[in-house]
């Protein structure tokens, strides 16, 4: 597992990362959040070994990524996926990657299937390759060596639908055959999907840690029905909170199970009943970064 201690990292007066700690578990994805300049890349560069640490520890199953013999064996690494040589074909990243490694050529195959990449696309130049391809390739990359931990920055940039769904999937897959990941992103409703545990960080510290269900616990409901007014009497009558959404039905402080049973009694069908932390992760984020956010913009129109 990747464990963090009082870490810390400043660049003249800037603080760059103040006093973080955290613990990454084997068999779970924790999802590590925060706004441009939180100093999420920062903290994963210490990890890997790429940006000496001010103060405190970061290891990696007890381990500093510099002291593990061969650590690509055991940690895979996709921090900047534009960082691989732009006039090698995919084929022949992966196969120099095995011989430094001492992995069997045959892996680049396994690793080529792993991440969806084509005989033919693997064959091109990797100049060619749109963000989402030198994605997959930074992907197989960072699993050539059968890694017991993953560490990945942005992993979905550049990544179509398709393509996040089958990264989720990937991961979800590789934690449970007991590997520990952790994963930087924006998209925060794929943290959401796939992640089991949570750290938030704004300003280099750590604002908010824990599982993904400690965190949004509480969090509510989205509800529609065949009948909002009359759902939203019910609601009213029940002394349950609650606001309109934009799309129909509404956001309820409550947990689904007590809403369907406020419908049920009041006689309304419901088209739709779910946990509200999807939509209340990005609410979350937003609170305990606000501190961090740039200003929002004010459009000012051009008098004519």
């Amino acid at each position: 597992m990747i464990e963090v201690k009082n870490l810390s990292k400043r660049y003249g007066d800037f603080v760059a990362v103040d006093d973080v700690s955290f613990t990454c578990k084997p068999g779970r994805v924790t999802g590590f959040l925060g706004p441009n300049g939180a100093g999420k890349s920062t903290t994963m560069r210490i990890i890997t070994g790429l940006t000496p640490a001010g103060t405190g520890t970061a290891t990696i199953n007890g381990v500093a990524y510099r002291d593990i013999p061969n650590p690509a064996t055991r940690v895979g690494v996709l921090l900047d996926a534009s960082a691989q040589h732009a006039g090698r074909t995919g084929a022949e990243i992966l196969r120099l990657t095995a011989m430094t490694i001492g992995a069997p050529q045959s892996r680049v195959d396994e690793a080529l299937d792993m991440v969806s990449l084509t005989a033919e696309e693997a064959g091109r130049r990797v100049r060619n390759y749109s963000l989402g391809m030198r994605q997959r390739l930074g992907i197989a990359n960072a699993l050539l060596g059968d890694p017991q931990v993953l560490i990945l920055d942005e992993p979905a940039n550049g990544l179509d639908p398709a393509g996040i769904h089958w990264m989720r999937t990937l991961l979800r897959q590789y934690a449970d055959r007991g590997g520990a990941v952790l994963l930087s992103s924006h998209l925060l409703h794929e943290i959401e999907i796939i992640a089991d545990d949570l750290i938030v960080i704004g300003h280099g510290r750590i604002v908010a840690q824990g599982t993904k269900e400690e965190l949004l616990a509480g969090t509510g409901a989205v509800v529609r029905s065949a009948d909002d007014q009359r759902l939203g009497q019910a609601l009213y009558t029940a002394g349950i909170p609650f606001h309109e959404r934009q799309d129909g039905g509404f956001t309820v402080e409550q947990t689904p199970d007590v809403v369907g049973v406020v419908a049920r009694d009041a006689g309304v069908a419901l088209v739709e009943l779910r946990g509200g932390d999807g939509a209340r992760l990005e609410e979350m984020f937003l609170q305990l970064t606000q501190q961090t956010q740039r200003e929002q913009p004010t459009f000012q129109g051009v008098q004519r």
